[in-house]
């Protein structure tokens, strides 16, 4: 990441809270700005006539106050500013994206309903922002089945062998360097095959999942190669998997510092940006911080 800032919004509520500290810790490890934004979206309203109360000014709000404070507690806080906008959030966040390193914040804020896995204005970030996005889940969360790991820390990137985005791989790597931990690459494969020979013939399935693993790996430590190069202190374990990319990755997630999905490229037929199938059930479901990427520009 170069010098751009990392960006935490901030709401007062405990998981943009969580997601300050989280943002903290990564400026650190970037050594790069820090800038808390609070959107201001619940203005003040009067009638016809009245007199407009206008919100106060950044100093005087009582959210970056409070950010403001927390960080004064720290011993090596990262420079900071501190930026009060009014407006819609899922208007501004994404737009912030086009000036920051990283965008941090929580899964859902104040507003939404108590149960609320994912709220509207992180899902408006990590689908249309420029940058990376980092969503910080609440404490306790669990996968169903999470899978055994060896201990140390650890960073888990999902990889798509048919379409593999060096954007993504890019971060990952430098995330796991910054943290002296072990990248884990997740790449899913189809199976059962599906056998779509016409009605009435019988085709025998001469694909072994065997060969289909082994021929994912491959291709996975091809992309993985001049990542490594630049990483040389990096260890990378691919972990072939079968059928549901999003199930292994959340699976894996429990423990992990900091999962890395891509979001899905523009295409003729889906010009506006996407989430993905994928990477909006690890928002939802995952145990660790998830950082959604856009896609490296086309030739890139």
């Amino acid at each position: 990441m170069s010098t751009l800032p990392v960006i935490a919004a901030v709401d007062g509520s405990d998981g943009s809270l969580r997601a300050l500290d989280w943002a903290v810790d990564a400026a650190r490890r970037h050594r790069a700005p820090l800038t808390v934004v609070h959107v201001r979206h619940d203005l003040a309203w009067t009638h016809p006539g009245a007199p407009v109360v206008l919100p106060p000014p950044a100093e005087e709000d009582p959210v970056l106050s409070d950010a403001r404070a927390r960080l004064a507690e720290l011993a090596d806080a990262p420079d900071a500013q501190y930026v009060a906008l009014d407006g819609a959030p899922a208007v501004f966040l994404p737009e912030l994206g086009a000036e920051a390193g990283l965008l941090v914040l929580g899964t859902r804020g104040r507003g939404g309903f108590v149960g609320l896995l994912l709220g509207s204005h992180s899902i408006a970030a990590a689908q249309n922002a420029d940058c990376p996005v980092v969503v910080v889940p609440p404490p306790g969360r669990q996968a169903a089945d999470p899978l055994p790991q060896e201990p140390g820390p650890r960073v888990v990137v999902g990889l798509k062998v048919d379409s593999p985005d060096d954007a993504v791989l890019d971060l990952a790597f430098t995330e796991a360097a910054l943290r002296g931990a072990r990248l884990q690459a997740v790449a899913a494969y189809p199976w059962p095959v599906q056998d779509w020979s016409p009605p009435g013939e019988l085709v025998p399935v001469i694909i072994r999942q065997g060969d289909l693993a082994g021929e994912t790996r491959a291709l996975a430590e091809g992309f993985l190669a001049p990542h490594r190069a630049r990483h040389p202190d990096v260890r990378a374990d691919v972990v072939p998997v079968p059928g549901d990319a999003a199930g292994a990755l959340v699976a894996s997630s429990p423990g992990a510092e900091l999962t890395l999905v891509g979001r899905h490229r523009r295409r003729l037929l889906a010009p506006a940006p996407m989430l993905g199938s994928v990477t909006h059930a690890v928002l939802l479901h995952a145990a660790s911080p998830v950082a959604v990427v856009s896609p490296a520009p086309a030739g890139v």
